[in-house]
């Protein structure tokens, strides 16, 4: 079952999402820009986005727990994401995933594509090349 994230599962959702600030998990749960996966009673993945130039809808997280990867939910989760997005009239999204995550392989197959990306290389928050990803509604 896939819903959007309610205030009771915070502690289930950061299990899963290590890098939302506390105060941010209440707006996207005020806003509805996030989504859990729930198997049985357990939260096993999530989905947070936000709305990159405040127009255009873009995934910021996703995560499925190590122990149900590979079994479609996540997936499931963009799929339930994309068409909230289009049932609200958006007609692009986006997504990002640094250069050497296999995450950019399985946005492809959902039909995202590169548009463009950015090195970080400020001391402290170095990172690989972030990937922007866009698909059209």
């Amino acid at each position: 079952m896939i819903r959007q994230v309610k205030q009771r599962d915070r502690e289930a959702w950061y299990t899963l999402d290590k890098h939302l600030p506390d105060a941010v998990f209440d707006e996207k749960v005020r806003c509805g820009q996030g989504y859990v996966c729930i198997e049985g009673e357990k939260i096993i993945g999530v989905l947070r986005f936000n709305l990159f130039w405040d127009n255009t809808p873009f995934c910021t997280m996703l995560f499925i727990d190590s122990d149900h990867r590979q079994k479609g939910y996540g997936k499931l989760l963009m799929e339930r994401w994309e068409r909230d997005m289009r049932a609200q009239g958006y007609g692009m999204l986006m997504t990002s995933t640094q250069v050497d995550e296999e995450a950019q392989h399985f946005y492809r197959k959902l039909g995202y594509k590169d548009c463009g990306g950015f090195v970080v290389d400020v001391p402290g928050y170095e990172q690989p090349m972030e990937m922007i990803m866009i698909k059209g509604l």
